[in-house]
């Protein structure tokens, strides 16, 4: 029931103006931050739908202790989510209103001339809602098991494993309970669309992190070397810090920034149940970080993942701005051309990952060409992941280095990365990353030159049920 609880108080908070989602979902002390968002979105989004059930069904003059809020976050589950997750009192009033609940859906569409429930929504919101049909991704955490145990695993739960995906068409028809290795990235298992594991055992613990496809790209891209000291400047809530924790194997160092009180509690908890360690975490903003600081003297790789537009997620929540206006995304580039720029002050920096969950070019491609024509020769862009199928826009010459990733193409969020490393004096070719291609999509560890690739060990954590 405390999600129901934290979410219908999300909902009053908005209806009075005490802040915007966000910051109500971070400021609500409920542990599963994205749960939480997901669920109020989700309400938030068939608002219009809910209360013409509640006002059709009276639920609201039959049960004079049920709040409103709370009434629309309970309907939403029962009638257009996975169902109820709750006992006690409000499920027992939910199934006692369900068959006039489903009487009055059944109406609606019947008036609308419509079969599907998304069909009800205004064609802004059906739009988003179709968007919002990706699949489940879960990066297993090898700070803690492997992929074979988790695998393992979930067949053992009833759900069907069908291998490695050949292409992303695969990702797209899955459906029920079967499950892919991603085609792409090594340790990305992935479930159909809506398969809630908030509740699962290995999230609960720690063992699998629920994390978009394309925000995994980051971390995977920068490809630090087990005992490197790392910079992830914008870091909250963790997702990607964590992805870094398990490529470092928890040797070396990571400092994480992030300038948000609540996002950086939030933070903590989220890297303490992913088991990582050698994470220095601060509250600070990353502009304010020395780059002469001794204590960074030996940071080889960053992680540069701004504040942007966040115009690619698709699950953004009604009223929320997903067109900024054009005095909006300057001020943005800006920022983030400044961040850019501070990170590549940093002495002993290699490589550089820059990303955003924007689809605006002036807050990418734009952004990573100022940078670059300031710095002169002392960085270039690296060509990565030839088998991607999203390139950058071709906005100023090896722009087709970067990645996109979109909802159309790659079953993502819109999301951006470019690889940037330094150059070394006397080289004229442009160097490559470690990175993953057709035949080998695992980064592979740094060894001495001539040594034979190190073979990769079975973690021996194993997760039981």
């Amino acid at each position: 029931m405390a999600l129901y609880s934290a979410a219908a108080a999300v909902l009053a908070g908005l209806e009075s103006g005490q802040g915007g989602l966000k910051s109500l979902v971070y400021n609500s002390g409920f542990p599963h931050v994205r749960q939480l968002y997901a669920l109020v979105s989700e309400t938030l989004r068939y608002a219009p739908v809910l209360q013409k059930l509640l006002d059709g069904a009276a639920l609201l003059q039959a049960e004079k202790k049920l709040q409103p809020q709370l009434a629309k976050v309970l309907v939403y589950d029962l009638l257009f989510g996975k169902g109820l997750k709750c006992g006690g009192r409000w499920k027992a009033l939910a199934r006692r209103h369900r068959a006039r609940l489903e009487a009055e859906l059944a109406r609606l569409k019947v008036r609308h001339k419509v079969s599907r429930n998304e069909d009800l929504l205004a064609p802004e919101q059906a739009a988003s809602a179709a968007a919002s049909q990706l699949p489940r991704y879960v990066r297993v955490n090898t700070l803690k098991t492997c992929v074979d145990d988790v695998i393992d695993f979930f067949k053992r739960q009833g759900y069907s494993y069908l291998g490695k995906a050949a292409s992303v068409e695969e990702l797209r028809a899955l459906s029920g309970k079967k499950f892919l290795l991603d085609l792409h990235l090594p340790e990305l298992l992935v479930f159909p669309p809506q398969t809630d594991l908030h509740d699962n055992l290995l999230y609960t613990s720690g063992h699998i992190i629920l994390q978009d496809k394309a925000s995994c790209l980051p971390a995977f891209l920068l490809s630090p070397a087990a005992g490197s000291h790392v910079i992830d400047a914008c870091a909250a809530p963790g997702n990607k810090t964590s992805h870094l924790a398990a490529i470092l194997k928890n040797k070396g160092q990571i400092f994480a920034f992030d300038v948000d009180p609540k996002r950086v509690a939030t933070m903590n908890t989220l890297l303490a149940r992913a088991g990582v360690t050698g994470c220095q975490l601060a509250q600070q903003d990353f502009l304010t970080v020395d780059p002469g600081d001794p204590k960074y003297s030996r940071v080889t790789h960053i992680l540069l993942d701004p504040s942007c537009s966040g115009s690619g997620m698709v699950t953004r929540a009604p009223g929320e701005e997903a067109a900024p206006s054009a005095e909006r995304l300057q001020a943005l580039a800006g920022f983030q051309r400044r961040v850019l720029s501070h990170a590549l002050n940093f002495p002993a920096l290699q490589r550089l990952v820059y990303s955003t969950c924007s689809v605006h070019r002036e807050e990418n491609e734009d952004v990573v060409q100022a940078v670059l024509q300031e710095r002169g020769s002392a960085f270039r862009l690296v060509t990565t992941f030839p088998s991607w199928p999203c390139r950058g826009l071709g906005a100023f010459p090896g722009a087709e280095s970067c990645l996109r990733a979109s909802p159309a193409e790659t079953l993502t969020h819109g999301f951006f990365v470019a690889v940037l490393e330094r150059c070394e004096e006397g080289a004229d070719a442009p160097s490559s990353l470690p990175v993953a291609d057709e035949e080998n999509p695992q980064p592979r560890e740094q060894t001495e030159p001539g040594a034979a690739p190190k073979k990769r060990k079975r973690k021996k954590q194993r997760v039981k049920e």
